[in-house]
């Protein structure tokens, strides 16, 4: 009786190691990517071996299954199917760009990455944008402080505003201080950005800063603001009111 307890786990093991085997093994591949279902191959999905989505499917299966048996990948679902298509016949997707971006990222598909960062909208961003605003210090910081503002001004009301002061050269923001000393409020709300050196212009700079704000999923809009009369510089040429709408 002891012998024959001792072997069915055994027996057990032995059938459910045999199974991750085959179905390792298995050409046809169904997927469950962020509740959107694909069925491909596995030559398809091993493609380029370097990948992070080959290794997933290399050796011994290292994904999870869903209910149905499928593997299931927590990525979003709606553009696997661009990686799909790439993968199947080297077609570089037109739609979603920025999107399918951050998934062959994920995915560590190294050809499509370089083919998507030649494309305008990321050859832009990366290479344009985000080189700019590399150049404006503690850009990244300064948004993030924005949004610390505005959310602390947002108690029972509908809107916030941030106060910003952009300066593109050291002149101006020497003008700046100055222009702030003779401001009515707190300065440690004001959030200053620039100088620069760079081409873009502060326009094209308040632009950035509102795309980035949209980006973490705020709706903000922004305008020149204007000081009391008397003020001895005019306040417009630094100082904007950005607006946050919460409802």
């Amino acid at each position: 009786m002891s012998i024959s307890s001792e072997h069915k786990p055994l027996g057990k093991q032995v059938t459910s190691s045999l199974h991750m085997v085959s179905k390792q093994l298995s050409p046809i591949v169904e997927l469950n990517v962020g509740g959107e279902m694909y069925t491909t191959t596995l030559s398809t999905l091993k493609k380029h071996p370097g990948s992070k989505l080959a290794e997933m499917f290399t050796g011994q299966p290292k994904l999870r299954t869903d209910s149905e048996g499928r593997f299931f990948i927590d990525r979003p679902g709606t553009y696997f199917k661009y990686i799909l298509e790439y993968l199947r016949s080297n077609q570089v997707p037109t739609q979603c760009i920025q999107d399918v971006y951050k998934e062959a990222l994920f995915y560590d598909i190294e050809p499509l990455i370089k083919q998507l960062e030649d494309s305008p909208q990321i050859f832009g961003e990366l290479v344009a944008r985000r080189q700019f605003l590399a150049r404006v210090p503690n850009y990244s910081e300064n948004i993030e402080l924005m949004i610390r503002i505005a959310r602390a001004e947002a108690v029972a009301s509908r809107q916030s505003s941030v106060i910003v002061c952009v300066v593109r050269t050291e002149e101006d923001a020497a003008r700046c201080q100055d222009a702030l000393n003779g401001l009515d409020m707190d300065k440690k709300s004001v959030v200053k950005f620039g100088p620069w050196k760079a081409v873009p212009s502060i326009s094209d700079l308040l632009d950035c800063i509102q795309m980035d704000v949209e980006a973490k999923g705020y709706k903000i809009s922004f305008q020149p603001h204007v000081a009391e009369k008397g003020f001895r510089f005019k306040s417009h040429d630094f100082f904007y009111k950005f607006l946050f709408t919460w409802w």
